[in-house]
């Protein structure tokens, strides 16, 4: 792996692939390209990739953190790319660490975390994510119907207030909604450290921040898209007190009892309610529903 290591130090800044492959960040794709190797190898040393069966990397662009992930010890990376001008620059890092990193491409959204690693385990997901598709690749992969999931640790970088809903718990109401109910339902989660937004390339107008999610051996047991339901509803009128967000269901003349079934206080408002009283109402729903 030595030799893989001084490949890769031996291939050109990044700053000058982007150049010469005309790969400018696109706005539409969510772009923001990372050219700070200290922040990338500091990213990379999060998820611990030397570990690892296989790091999963969404969006890797010309590949900052790629190299960082592999020069960290990666045993393999897969990096799923739909920008097809990246895939030149993905390359040269292939060619540099062969038969470690494999370049998928494609849309992320429409690719199974668990056909990706094969039989190597754990797969660990560690990625700058695109801006514009973050939360709902996060809130597909959590959703899963699967549990555990084939991940073992999510390495993800967002926007801080991306980040301090995906932690919030009703002690900080501002922030809580139905992200950081579905993620701490099945994970425990946290905020790593914040990258400012001089870091990127273009600078997005907000800073960044780093999480990490590591799946619960065992949530409470609930249907996570009737969990998804309960919260949609009482977080889509989050103002309202329960006995009326609720009724978005169509539960009907039911909607009393649902909560009183959950154990909730139906003058309660959503962001008041903590993960288990969502699980509660979810698995009140399902009572309901399949009665």
């Amino acid at each position: 792996m030595t030799g893989e290591r001084s490949r890769l130090d031996a291939l050109p800044p990044l700053r000058e692939v982007v150049a010469g492959f005309g790969v400018e960040a696109k706005k539409s794709l969510g772009q923001n390209f990372l050219f700070d190797l200290n922040l990338t190898r500091r990213i990379a040393r999060a998820a611990d990739p030397s570990s690892a069966g296989v790091i999963v990397e969404v969006g890797p662009g010309p590949g900052g953190l790629t190299r960082a992930l592999l020069a960290e010890g990666a045993p393999r990376v897969v990096a799923i790319e739909r920008d097809t001008r990246c895939l030149p620059a993905l390359r040269e890092i292939a060619d540099a660490c062969p038969g470690r990193l494999e370049i998928v491409e494609g849309d992320a959204l429409a690719v199974p975390l668990d056909r990706l690693a094969g039989d190597a385990r754990p797969l660990r997901v560690c990625a700058n994510l695109p801006y514009n598709v973050g939360t709902q690749l996060l809130a597909g992969w959590i959703e899963a119907q699967a549990w555990p999931p084939a991940f073992d640790r999510l390495i993800l970088m967002f926007q801080r207030e991306v980040a301090e809903r995906i932690v919030a718990t009703p002690a900080r109401r501002a922030d809580y909604g139905r992200l950081g109910v579905l993620c701490n339902w099945r994970c425990e989660t946290k905020i790593l450290f914040e990258v400012s937004r001089a870091a990127f390339t273009p600078p997005p107008k907000v800073t960044s921040a780093v999480v990490e999610l590591r799946p619960r051996a065992a949530p409470l047991p609930c249907d996570a898209r009737r969990l998804a339901r309960v919260t949609q509803a009482a977080f889509g009128q989050r103002r309202k007190m329960l006995r009326q967000s609720l009724r978005a269901l169509g539960a009907g003349e039911a909607t009393g009892a649902l909560i009183a079934a959950a154990g909730l206080d139906p003058t309660a408002r959503a962001e008041e309610i903590p993960v288990e009283g969502f699980v509660a109402l979810a698995r009140a729903l399902e009572a309901i529903e399949t009665a």
